[in-house]
């Protein structure tokens, strides 16, 4: 997997390719459960073929982009709103500390993509297997 943009870039091997959106209202304590979840949660194959290791127990990588137009709003019209996508301060912050936390908290290798910049992403889906993991603001930490 990799991210490249402005004669940046950033490669992975095995592991999860993260677009992480960051929404008003998100806070440090969310992007500290998101990194928790995305260190342990259990997606790869163990040997009998189940979905029943994580990132940390393969020893993959994270490949970390950010990506605000994950709170497009599609509801209404035929232009998506992004009102609800977090200002940039907020959003880098956020997207910094999901990052720092897969590193220290749960020894998860992380390359990011540039924030805010314009990024070609490529991947190969080994399954496929794609989830969403998101907690509405305010929601219990648990």
């Amino acid at each position: 997997m990799t991210v490249r943009a402005d004669g940046y870039r950033a490669e992975i091997g095995p592991g999860l390719c993260v677009l992480l959106g960051v929404v008003e209202g998100d806070t440090e304590n969310g992007a500290d459960w998101i990194a928790g979840k995305l260190a342990r949660l259990r997606i790869f194959r163990d040997e009998q073929d189940k979905m029943n290791r994580s990132v940390q127990d393969i020893g993959g990588e994270v490949l970390l982009i950010s990506q605000f137009t994950l709170a497009g709003d599609c509801r209404k019209g035929n232009r998506p709103s992004f009102v609800a996508a977090a200002d940039p301060e907020l959003g880098v912050r956020l997207y910094e500390r999901v990052g720092d936390q897969l590193e220290k908290t749960h020894n998860v290798r992380v390359k990011t993509g540039v924030f805010g910049a314009m990024m070609e992403v490529s991947l190969v889906n080994d399954g496929p297997v794609t989830v969403i993991v998101q907690r509405q603001p305010g929601e219990d930490q648990h």
